[in-house]
């Protein structure tokens, strides 16, 4: 951990690569990746093959000793691109459940629409399996309780995805509120910005799309029984029957992010408003979402979303603490730490006292209050750490994944923390329904 001593020995050092433009990475450079062909592969099965299910595969693949056995989707075209991706002899269905009755499946990875994932999840953990589970892990509030109970019972892996938990800029950031690098927090802003028709979830709809080539009932699970819409299955992030809306999808990586930072659990009092500004195209999902929510730490949180704003598309956050501020930048995957010293002294206001009373004041202020520095007061500190080209948190959050599968060590994002930030997130959806302020008690994880 980086202490005070050591966060100011590297901020002299930091400050003249930032004033020359020249910015050194302090971190370590990211573990190579590639697949292992040995004997003790772990053995991974995909449920939910979409854009994430398929992009996390990939990536799982990269770390070494992983082997893909088997891939689950309601779409056949997707498991007929499965094999095209990972070989002709993949194991493929329609049913997740006949994946988890074979015995050469050590672990599943769950991508699925949001109000499939405590059932796959609670399936997968009683029939033995580890559990990478994406986020947001809950899609209702009851969700949280049955997965954190199945993964206790079945004594098996469990990791919610969200991958900025596994990062070095994030680690990075600890370490430095940690340090006191910008004194007590105050107040953490948080935005992730879209402003694209596929950002705002409307991915594209194969031609082949019908009844025969999709499991409409099975996609539907607990959701309302309707005739099928080619539309919600494929873009199912904009209806609240299968998705969390722009909380579930990204406030909770805001949440994650910040709850790693700062070590706290979560808030208790959350306001919000939002609404449909700009894709309205018969979605009942908000594009546009603010929230407010208050920290028993003593810190607000700040978040928004804004699919279109007119300007790039962006993910950071500003810690603003009472000595400095301390910003992580999605974009340049930076963190940057602006310092600024606490005053030493209270000031004074005696502009509309008598000339002799100002007089008599100020001398009688400067014998209790010194000039600390006579040649003005000292300039602020600018650090910034940078991580190294190609960085990849995704990589680290799998490489973790597997390496608990392996040793039987906890996770670094458990099924309780990953309750906690999607319970927060989802408190935004809550107050815009209610039209109200809502409260949660992080500690037990309800709603008050």
């Amino acid at each position: 951990m980086l202490n005070r001593r050591t966060f100011l020995n590297s901020a002299a050092m930091t400050t003249m690569a930032v004033a020359t433009g020249s910015v050194r990475p302090l971190f370590a450079e990211q573990t190579a990746s590639g697949q292992s062909s040995s004997g003790d592969d772990i053995r991974l099965a995909l449920i939910g093959a979409g854009i994430q299910g398929q992009g996390d595969t990939k990536t799982a693949l990269q770390v070494p000793g992983v082997k893909l056995v088997a891939v689950a989707d309601c779409y056949d075209g997707r498991l007929a691109h499965a094999k095209e991706l990972w070989g002709a002899d993949l194991f493929t269905t329609r049913d997740y459940r006949e994946i988890l009755s074979r015995k050469d499946v050590d672990a599943v990875l769950i991508a699925t629409p949001d109000h499939w994932h405590k059932q796959a999840a609670v399936d997968s953990l009683r029939a033995g399996k580890d559990v990478y589970l994406e986020k947001p892990m809950i899609h209702l509030y009851s969700d949280g309780p049955e997965i954190i109970a199945a993964a206790n019972a079945s004594n098996r892996i469990l990791q919610v995805g969200s991958q900025r938990v596994s990062s070095i800029l994030y680690a990075k950031a600890k370490e430095l509120l940690a340090s006191g690098a910008i004194g007590k927090l105050n107040m953490v802003t948080a935005r992730w910005d879209r402003n694209s028709s596929i950002g705002a979830w409307n991915y594209s709809v194969p031609l082949d799309a019908s009844t025969e080539t999709c499991d409409w009932p099975r996609f539907l699970g607990s959701a309302p029984k309707i005739p099928f819409s080619a539309e919600r299955f494929f873009q199912w992030r904009k209806w609240k029957d299968y998705g969390s809306g722009v909380a579930g999808d990204l406030f909770v990586h805001l949440f994650s992010g910040t709850h790693f930072i700062t070590g706290a659990h979560g808030p208790t009092r959350a306001m919000a408003t939002g609404g449909i500004r700009y894709w309205k195209d018969g979605r009942d999902a908000d594009d546009v979402l603010l929230a407010l929510f208050d920290y028993p730490e003593g810190f607000n949180l700040s978040l928004h979303v804004n699919f279109v704003d007119g300007g790039e598309e962006s993910e950071g956050f500003l810690f603003t603490g009472s000595e400095g501020l301390m910003e992580i930048d999605g974009r340049t995957n930076t963190v940057t730490v602006t310092r600024t010293p606490p005053a030493s002294e209270p000031g004074y206001t005696v502009s509309t006292f008598t000339d002799a009373m100002q007089k008599a004041y100020i001398e009688q202020y400067r014998t209790k209050y010194p000039i600390p520095h006579p040649d003005g007061p000292p300039s602020r500190d600018v650090e910034r750490f940078a991580a190294p080209p190609g960085y990849s948190d995704s990589y680290d959050h799998f490489h973790n994944f597997f390496n608990s599968v392996r040793s039987r060590k906890p996770v670094v994002e458990d099924a309780t923390f990953g309750f906690r930030a999607a319970g927060a997130a989802l408190l935004s959806n809550l107050s815009v329904e209610r039209d109200s302020v809502v409260h949660w008690n992080p500690e037990t994880m309800k709603l008050v």
